[in-house]
This record gives structure tokens, sequence and C-alpha cells, in this order.
């Protein structure tokens, strides 16, 4: 551990009679940053949140915080001695308290600069000050969010957990409430952890995800990293739609279902997986001319059979060779009509996965897969 690591969690295993929970988690996390531990339900990643905090302790392995240990094995330190923040999935505010006395519940009563403290906490939300005085009933979903956050950080935690904080806020006001949180974070220099099961948060909010799959902790590392090199067709689908397909290697392109496609191993030869994410995939109208230059890659031809309107985006379904069905998102404007035969092209490399990551069976994916990793290569 170096003096930058906020948080060392080094072998932590946990039981609940037979079922293993945790296996021999190691999670290092850098002061100030922020962290995203996302994984399936059931995956360990609010048992792991909860022996952090302190309201579990692990069966064996050790939590540092700070170079102070919190936990080793059974052995730990009380949860309200860590010095830790926490604001669980429904803000968890005390219905018979006002919000300030909600805010300031941790903090001495009769301490003199209570009433300072509890209206700079409500500026660091971006509170207005009138709101002290109601109750929290007489606050909207989001406003309750920023109370439960103004509340953990009364103390000056030196790390703020999160469990899904934002998952009951409708999705306008879950985008916007979660980018003011992330900004208040960092601008007050605060270690946090968020525990969540929605991909794009983890991604947008973070940055250091990891990913949990049966207690076990597979990957982890910058959102932008895990996303274009997942180490296993199971997280590439986690994190997103993808598309795996399988492939034959030669020298920097891969032979597969799609044509001819970069990848960005040149050294790898033979079978192998590769993936694509949506974004990489283009779709246009067969040209009057169809001759291709020696230099360009070849696209493949195909049949529009579906075409989901979805507002300024439309998902495309196109028919290939050997009925392999492909969707790729378009704008509306140019979206093709049912019926139409166009061109489907690559942008960018595939990543190819290690020979080692390909026995790992995926898992019920979280966001539609484009196509399916059994489609025999061409």
């Amino acid at each position: 551990m170096t003096a930058s690591d906020a948080l060392h969690i080094n072998g932590v295993c946990k039981a609940y009679g037979p079922h293993t929970v945790l296996n021999d988690i190691d999670l290092v996390v850098a002061t100030g940053s922020r962290t995203a531990i996302v994984g399936p339900s059931g995956s360990g990643k609010t048992t792991l949140l909860r022996i952090i905090a302190g309201f579990e302790t692990p069966d064996t392995g050790s939590v540092t915080l700070g170079g102070v240990q919190m936990a080793n094995g059974p052995t730990a330190m009380p949860a309200h001695k860590r010095g830790i923040g926490f604001v669980p999935q429904d803000g968890a505010l005390f219905p018979h308290l006002s919000i300030a006395d909600n805010i300031g519940f941790g903090l001495a009563r009769h301490a003199p600069d209570r009433a300072d403290r509890i209206t700079e906490l409500m500026d660091m939300v971006s509170l207005d000050a009138a709101l002290l005085k109601r109750w929290p009933h007489e606050l909207s979903g989001g406003q309750q969010q920023r109370v439960a956050l103004a509340r953990a950080l009364a103390l000056r935690p030196a790390l703020m957990l999160l469990d899904e904080p934002f998952s009951a806020l409708d999705t306008g006001l879950r985008a916007s409430t979660r980018k003011a949180v992330a900004q208040l974070l960092s601008k007050a220099g605060v270690t946090t952890i968020l525990v969540t099961h929605d991909q794009a948060e983890a991604l947008s909010f973070a940055d250091q995800v990891a990913v949990m799959r049966a207690g076990q902790l597979v990957q982890a590392g910058p959102p932008r990293e895990l996303y274009l090199h997942p180490k296993d067709p199971a997280i590439a689908s986690f994190l997103g739609e993808s598309m795996v397909l399988p492939a034959q290697l030669t020298k920097g392109w891969a032979d597969c279902a799609l044509g001819r496609v970069a990848v960005s191993n040149q050294q790898r030869i033979g079978s192998a997986q590769i993936m694509l994410r949506p974004e990489q995939l283009h779709v246009a109208l067969i040209p009057t001319v169809t001759s291709i230059a020696p230099t360009e890659r070849p696209s493949v031809y195909g049949s529009v059979v579906d075409c989901d309107f979805g507002g300024a985006e439309c998902s495309v379904t196109v028919e290939l060779a050997q009925a392999l069905r492909v969707t790729v998102h378009c704008p509306s404007s140019t979206a093709p009509a049912v019926g139409t035969r166009v061109t489907l092209s690559v942008s960018g490399n595939a990543h190819v996965f290690d020979s080692t990551e390909l026995s790992v069976p995926p898992e019920e994916p979280q966001g539609p897969v484009l196509a399916s990793a059994n489609v025999a290569a061409v």
C-alpha cells in the first residue's frame, strides 16, 4: 500500500453457512478517486460494501483505510469509529426530523458552529437553505438524495460509500443528480465507492470500475479500458451491447462473419474470439458503384429486416448471410427502411479475447447482445 491509497482490501472472504459470498477479494482505491463496483444480483458487491462500512465483518482478509486497519478477519473496528460516510439506496432520512436536523444528526447539538456547518452543507449539495425547515416528505426524490449526501458529509468522512443511491430516481433526474454528486465529491476531495447494477452509471461516474461475478472480483481498471478491453465475453456483455464472434487471426486481421476486420493484436494467429461494440458498426445504402478500392476494407451486404424507432436514434436489424442478424444503431434521419439492401462496415479495431478466457461461460447479458457468440466464421 502506498501513501496515495485511501483504501486497501486484501484477501477478503465471506460466507453465510455453506454459501460463499466473497472469495479472496483484493482491491485498492486511491485517495480522492471514485470507484464503482458493478455486477449482477448476488455477485457480492453489497456485502463487500457493508464489510468496508463495518456493518459486516470478513471471515478472513483485511480492510485498511488511510493506513489504519479497519478489519482483520472477524476482528474489526466498529462502524461508528471508522470515519466513513454511507448513503443507502433510499436515502433513509428520518421522517420525524426536519431537513436541518437530518443533516445535523451527527453533529454535536450545542456546537457553536453547528448551524453554519448545516448551511454550508446545503450549499455544497446545491440546495436552497430555505428547505432546512421542511420535512423529508416535502422534498423531491432528487432533493432527498442530496440531503442524505449532506448528512453523510457532515462529519468530513475519509471515505464515502454510495449503495445504488440513484436507482429510485427518474431517468433524467438520475443522470443530473449523478453528475452533480460526482462533481461535488471530486471538489471536496472525498474518496468514493459506488455500488450499482447499472453499467452506464458506473462507466460515467467512476475513475475505476471493479466488476464482480459469483463472489469474485474478475476485472478492475479505468472505465474506458474495461469497456474496450474486457477480459472475457461475460464482462463484455455486462458492460454494454457487444458482438462476440469466432474468428481466424492473421497478422493484425480477423476473418469472421463480418468479413475481414482489423484487430489490435498484431502477433496473435489462429482461432480466437473477437468483440465489437455497436458504435463500430455502420450501415449504408448500397452505392450505385459497388467496386471497392484495394486499400479499402470490404463491406458485407445484407437486408434490413427490422427498424425500431427510438426518437433521435433507431435500432436497425440487418440480416446477413447464413441468417446472421446484426443490430446497428443509426440516426433516425438516415435509417434505411425495412426491405432495403444495405452494406455493413466496421470501423476501428476489434478486441481479441485471450485464449485462456474463451472457456468463461457468458452470463445472462445486462444489455442486448448484437449477435450470438456461436455464429460460424466465414
